[in-house]
């Protein structure tokens, strides 16, 4: 098993931003891009199991694109 241990020094800006909460806008533009992902899968899926999976990952990030926009308004 490899470790990989990364040297970098911590300034506060640095960990305020690691530490930086999501915008609204973000997360809905976030949930937009899976959505488009997550439809171009089950486009190119073939196998049952796999379009099932696609169809209940749209789905619920068609319900959190919903509650993020109900959320704007």
């Amino acid at each position: 098993m490899k470790i990989l241990f990364k040297k970098e020094i911590h300034t506060p800006e640095h960990l305020e931003d690691e530490m930086k909460i999501p915008s609204l806008m973000e997360d809905i533009e976030k949930t937009r891009i899976a959505l488009h992902i997550a439809y171009a899968g089950f486009d190119n899926a073939t196998d049952p199991d796999m379009i099932d999976c696609y169809i209940y990952e749209i789905n619920a990030l068609l319900k959190r694109y919903s509650h993020l926009s109900k959320l704007t308004s």
